[in-house]
């Protein structure tokens, strides 16, 4: 565990969602503390984007939770998307859903229009930052969002959240449709993050990307927490080691 991980800034326990008759998840608890890295692995349908949908209170309207959500010490479960994001939670979604037509600079700017709308004189703050940390981006500040490659948008889409200075960061699939090297430059990007002490809670299907990088983790399967532990630990489990990381160590 990272030294200044010490209180959980978000602690998620018999976290349930249904979508009708359909259990998407069943009794789910999980913690993540501030500079904290926590991934979050298991195969397609297993509820993972369900999971980040539920804490960050984005679920359709079909979809309805039950449980107890905890962010900062307080219940947020009854607060909407719009207060979540006040208190300094932010989701980057598997779809990135960038501003196409829209400049990197525009769209980086964009990240920070809560901090605007909340009186922060110095809500651009950040924009230095992030693109010292994304040189890429400085590169193209001028360019459409659309002419970027998947792995700029990714990027792109990781600066934005960055813009808005979140406390807890949730990432939904980063490395979804990258090539090998653009996934490995992002994971090294997102663990650099943990200096900043901010929290991020990892959703990812490269389990063995995912673990290196984190400090926890969880196996998520068939909407329940199948497994739990150190990452490093959950890296070298044997049942880990045959269904998540087999392949990637014959690919990698």
């Amino acid at each position: 565990m990272h030294e200044t991980a010490t209180t959980p800034i978000l602690a998620a326990s018999e976290l349930s969602v249904r979508y009708g008759k359909v259990e998407a998840l069943h009794g789910v608890s999980l913690e993540v503390c501030r500079g904290q890295i926590v991934s979050v692995i298991g195969p397609n349908g297993a509820g993972k984007s369900t999971l980040l949908n539920a804490v960050m209170g984005a679920l359709p309207p079909a979809g309805l939770a039950v449980g107890h959500i905890r962010y900062g010490g307080e219940d947020i479960a009854a607060l909407p998307i719009e207060k979540r994001v006040a208190r300094g939670m932010c989701l980057v979604p598997e779809k990135r859903e960038l501003f196409a037509s829209m400049t990197v600079e525009d769209n980086l700017v964009l990240g920070a229009y809560r901090r605007k709308r909340a009186g922060d004189r110095n809500f651009l703050d950040q924009l230095d930052t992030v693109l010292e940390l994304f040189p890429r981006l400085a590169e193209r500040r001028k360019q459409a969002a659309a002419t970027l490659s998947g792995g700029e948008r990714q990027m792109l889409a990781l600066g934005r959240a960055l813009m808005g200075k979140p406390d807890l960061l949730m990432l939904d699939e980063p490395s979804l449709g990258l090539a090998p090297l653009i996934v490995k430059e992002i994971f090294h990007i997102i663990s650099a993050l943990r200096r900043t002490g901010v929290a991020i809670l990892l959703i990812e299907q490269n389990a063995r990307a995912a673990l290196q990088i984190s400090d926890y983790g969880y196996v998520l399967e068939t909407g329940e927490v199948a497994l739990s532990g150190n990452a490093d630990a959950l890296a070298h489990n044997p049942r880990v080691v045959e269904t998540y990381l087999g392949l990637a160590k014959k690919t990698a």
